[in-house]
């Protein structure tokens, strides 16, 4: 099955580009879900929601919704990450495990984790604590773009998460592969310009995709979809709503079927709620 969507869905500057106007927060996840399968929560590496959150996004979306969730910070940016905190992550998720809502989660490493034999050793140790659950790693450093790379997280059963961002020296290439079941991209947008020197972070990610540059990857992502059980795509360059836009025209140049609500206004805020 091929998901696509955006990264993160509650964003103030949507509202009046991809929400109607003053939509409320509580009613931002029951519109995106009648546009877009599924949608990858990025919130969860700040900080770690009660379940009582998840259980009630779970009720909130269709009964075929994903959940793709990223790992708390201390899970990955910690030099000893403890399990206190994948304990309480994994309680957290429970709810869309339960709900059969939970497509995988997301363990995004900083650029400072480098190509190591110690930092394998990390991986090894992820491994071994998310046990069973489907898990996608990114990498941020150009230094594990490799072909043993893919080899070693393979022979885990991990994921790898291919990205679109600039290129610029030392991060990972538009590289497409799949290191397990589940396929994954990112797009984080190509704003090379603003990637490391940016006033506010959201300006790494003010990038529209022209049509051309996402033709790119139409083939890409037929092959990596092809054996897979399931193939995420999201997209990142969320200022104003772009995410959205670009999601939409990706799906349609890939065949998928997304309910298309290009005027904010189509929906009211009674329509809102499942």
């Amino acid at each position: 099955m091929l998901y696509i969507g955006t990264s993160g869905f509650s964003y103030d500057d949507w509202v009046g580009t991809f929400y109607p106007e003053k939509t409320p927060k509580k009613n931002m996840l029951a519109y995106y879900a009648r546009v877009f399968p599924a949608v990858e929560i990025n919130s969860t590496y700040y900080a770690i929601p009660p379940a009582s959150s998840f259980a009630a996004m779970a009720r909130n979306t269709p009964e075929n919704f994903k959940f793709v969730v990223k790992a708390h910070k201390e899970m990955t940016h910690a030099d000893q990450p403890e399990q206190g905190a994948f304990d309480a992550f994994f309680s957290a998720v429970e709810p869309l495990k339960e709900a059969g809502k939970l497509g995988c989660i997301l363990v995004q490493y900083p650029w400072g984790f480098k190509r190591t034999h110690e930092n394998e050793a990390r991986l090894l140790e992820l491994k071994d604590r998310v046990g069973g659950l489907p898990t996608v790693i990114e990498l941020r450093n150009q230094e594990w773009a490799a072909d043993e790379t893919y080899d070693f997280l393979g022979n885990l059963g991990l994921g790898f998460c291919c990205v679109d961002e600039p290129e610029l020296n030392g991060l990972m290439p538009r590289t497409a592969t799949r290191t397990s079941g589940i396929g994954y991209v990112r797009f984080h947008g190509r704003n090379s310009e603003k990637w490391w020197q940016h006033d506010q972070a959201y300006e790494r990610y003010n990038y529209l995709y022209p049509e051309e540059e996402l033709q790119e990857w139409v083939p890409k992502v037929a092959a990596i979809d092809n054996g897979a059980s399931d193939t995420y795509l999201f997209f990142n360059n969320h200022y104003k709503g772009k995410a959205a836009d670009n999601a939409r025209a990706f799906a349609r140049m890939l065949g998928l079927t997304i309910n298309e609500l290009r005027n904010p206004r189509q929906l009211t805020l009674d329509d809102l709620v499942l």
